[in-house]
């Protein structure tokens, strides 16, 4: 392991295809004294599959991550060393861990991350829409009307949006996303790095006849607004007064404004505000 001083190492690993795991996280999971787990089975089942031998486990999920910290503090004190990782991919990025990462960090332990695997980056190199800039969402949340205004406020800024979803609601949530954002291009992006990965695309107004009974874990990536070729000053100022419902200070909206044109820069923008 590259550090003798306690470290809580945060550990990617495959999203599917064992492959992916790197020689730094072998070596990593296989000293570190403890890993901190989403899910102790599963992880455990997947070191069987890499031939990684660890020094056992510890769950490390939603709904006991505050009651570890003190574990995972008093552990690093006695000179140990932890690894994090979650189900699939790289750890945090929608999962547990956050906030024992937070507590190590003002607690003066090192926090190493161990890069790898990550489905939204995985999903943005392969899917052919604008990777950046781009907006991570995680998984959406439970209401229609939740999902409208996140996804509504978020693409106001004209970046690519990224999110997680379960298959059940997969259909609700792309005609969520075309009341919230128009009429865009998607990805999703299904089984990433595994046997049977796909990419599916469309558009959101266009959904009628799509198959999206889809089995998997699914990553969808939804394209930022068209730009139209020209926009007039009449436009330009329709625009405005879109965004500054939106809210935000002047020059944010002159940046979002300028995000949706073509001709206009954010200064040019702003000089019509005032």
């Amino acid at each position: 392991m590259p550090s003798n001083s306690p470290t809580l190492w945060v550990v990617a690993t495959p999203l599917g295809n064992l492959g992916d795991i790197s020689e730094r996280a072998r070596d990593v999971l296989a000293r570190a004294d403890l890993i901190l787990a989403e899910d102790t089975r599963r992880t455990g089942m997947l070191m069987q599959k890499l031939g990684i031998k660890s020094n056992g486990f510890i769950s490390l999920h939603e709904h006991n991550e505050e009651s570890r910290i003190n574990k995972v503090i008093s552990m690093l004190e006695n000179g140990e060393s932890l690894a994090v990782v979650s189900d699939a991919g790289t750890p945090l990025m929608s999962d547990p861990g956050y906030r024992v990462v937070r507590e190590c960090r003002k607690k003066g332990f090192k926090v190493v991350p161990v890069p790898g695997p990550s489905a939204p980056v995985t999903a943005l190199s392969a899917s052919g829409l604008p990777p950046y800039p781009n907006t991570f969402l995680g998984f959406l949340p439970r209401k229609a009307s939740h999902v409208k205004k996140l996804l509504k406020v978020h693409g106001a800024t004209g970046a690519t949006i990224v999110f997680f979803e379960r298959k059940s609601r997969l259909q609700e949530t792309l005609e969520n996303a075309y009341e919230a954002l128009g009429n865009r291009e998607f990805a999703i992006c299904r089984e990433l790095t595994k046997e049977y990965e796909e990419f599916i695309f469309g558009t959101l107004g266009e959904l009628d006849g799509m198959n999206l009974e889809l089995r998997g874990e699914i990553t969808v990536v939804v394209g930022p607004p068209e730009k139209p070729s020209e926009a007039s000053e009449d436009d330009i100022m329709e625009l405005i007064e879109e965004e500054r419902e939106q809210g935000g200070k002047p020059k944010e909206v002159a940046r979002r404004v300028a995000a949706r044109v073509q001709g206009w820069t954010a200064k040019a923008v702003y000089e019509k505000m005032n």
